[in-house]
């Protein structure tokens, strides 16, 4: 099933796809899954409130406000653009 996949030339999306897509299957990635998702688990748990907002709420909402912003800007371009 891969072989034909393999055997192509990617350009473009595809190429960008094609290398998230192998990164998801790198050590390296689900190492650094886990230790986030153990630092954050951790952060959540801790009894210090003070602690707890620096550690667990600030990069959480720093990352969703991120996700949320690039999701946003990538629908404003996909409007401003269509009917171009």
């Amino acid at each position: 099933m891969f072989k034909g996949i393999s055997e192509q030339k990617a350009t473009g999306l595809g190429a960008v796809a094609g290398g998230l897509w192998e990164s998801a299957f790198s050590p390296l990635f689900w190492a650094l899954a886990f230790a986030f998702f153990a630092l954050f688990f951790a952060a959540s748990r801790l009894g210090n409130k003070i602690l707890r907002v620096f550690l667990f709420w600030v990069p959480t909402l720093t990352v969703s406000a991120l996700g949320m912003a690039t999701v946003g800007l990538l629908t404003y371009v996909f409007i401003h653009f269509r009917n171009r």
